[in-house]
């Protein structure tokens, strides 16, 4: 009988497995969390921190972000749990005894892993990062340190004809050492400021320089020089650009992430492998679920010995591995050895062949 795509009593009965079991332990491992970190940071919290803010504030926008983080590992577990235990029950070899084969089987399982990877997607692209943004706001207020820019020597891109220098960028007293603005058109230098020390104007968004001058080119080569104490010159440079702490492309969305990764290329910026490894790791995270589906399927079908206790063992070993691949694959990036949408999507390629593999080898 040729099947024509509508879920059946079997089916459902694989996706409420599934999608049940998923939320359960994803539940567990995120309450477990959350113990741990307030047991680290109560001491923090007890002193000047208001509760209202601990718990929507923090954790409220704590928890999409594990669940984003351990969704490939639990869907993974979840998977090799409950089939396991199918294939332990002998109701794999029922299923597939009764003339249902091994691809209709994965079919309840890829509705599922459908379902999960749309709500993994939908967190990572818009619903995570303006509660990162909360989050870290939260975290810079009661949790750490100041920031400090430690970087010697920023340069900075501002469009295709203006570039900025500074020795060094103070973020307390927002001040800049050794400042200087050049102004190019068709690639020849046509001024440049210079002075001992700028101040970032928080309230008007401009530079103030002092004890500058000016050297400008004119027309006919010649060079004049202008001289003062003090000026302000409004730049397309502003003082979050200096002082953002590294994790800041969490809390963008996925088009915010766009507009930031472009402004950065025009302005020379050294860390575009960053912005570019968040935006493919927003998409081949959730798209690791029909892998990690397809391996866990195909690894907890067979009845062995071990029992479950042996397919859960493999499972989380797996999907560590996975994970730790994941992060591996960065260095690989910073290093430069490779580009970022290869870096992050080799461990999917790499554990997509495992999965073929498994899934000819699975009992049919």
């Amino acid at each position: 009988m040729k099947f024509n795509g509508k879920l059946k009593i079997l089916d459902w009965y694989i996706i409420r497995k599934f999608i049940g079991t998923y939320f359960f332990s994803l539940l567990l491992i995120i309450c477990i969390i959350v113990v741990f970190d307030l047991s680290e940071k109560i001491e923090k919290f007890i002193n000047n921190v208001p509760l209202s803010a601990i718990v929507f504030d923090y954790y409220f926008r704590l928890i999409p972000y594990f669940a984003s983080l351990f969704s490939p590992l639990f869907v993974f577990i979840t998977v090799i749990f409950f089939t396991s235990k199918m294939a332990s029950n002998t109701e794999i070899v029922a299923i597939l005894s009764s003339g249902v084969s091994f691809k209709r089987l994965l079919y309840p399982y890829f509705v599922s892993s459908f379902i999960l990877a749309a709500f993994s997607l939908v967190l990572n692209l818009f619903i995570i990062p303006p509660a990162t943004k909360i989050r870290q706001d939260f975290e810079n207020t009661y949790i750490r340190r100041a920031y400090i820019n430690n970087n010697s020597n920023i340069h900075f891109q501002l469009n295709q004809n203006e570039y900025v220098y500074m020795s060094s960028f103070d973020t307390q007293g927002r001040i800049a050492q050794k400042f200087s603005l050049e102004k190019l058109e068709d690639g020849e230098l046509k001024s440049k400021l210079m002075s001992n020390y700028a101040r970032y104007d928080t309230a008007t968004g401009s530079w103030h320089v002092y004890e500058y001058f000016i050297r400008t080119i004119n027309e006919n080569g010649k060079d004049s020089i202008s001289t003062g104490n003090d000026l302000d010159t409004v730049i397309n440079l502003n003082y979050a650009d200096l002082a953002s702490r590294d994790n800041v492309v969490e809390a963008m969305d996925f088009f915010e992430l766009r507009d930031y990764y472009r402004q950065q290329v025009l302005r020379g910026a050294g860390n575009t492998n960053v912005i570019l490894i968040e935006q493919h790791q927003r998409i081949a995270m959730p798209f690791s679920t029909f892998i990690l589906t397809l391996i866990g399927v195909s690894l907890s079908s067979r009845k062995v010995r071990g029992g479950i206790g042996l397919h859960i063992g493999l499972g989380i070993g797996l999907g560590f591995t996975y994970i730790l691949f994941m992060q591996f694959c960065k260095v690989f990036v910073q290093g430069g050895l490779t580009s970022a949408g290869i870096a992050v999507w080799i461990p999917n390629i790499i554990f997509a062949i495992v999965g073929i593999i498994l899934y000819k080898i699975a009992p049919k």
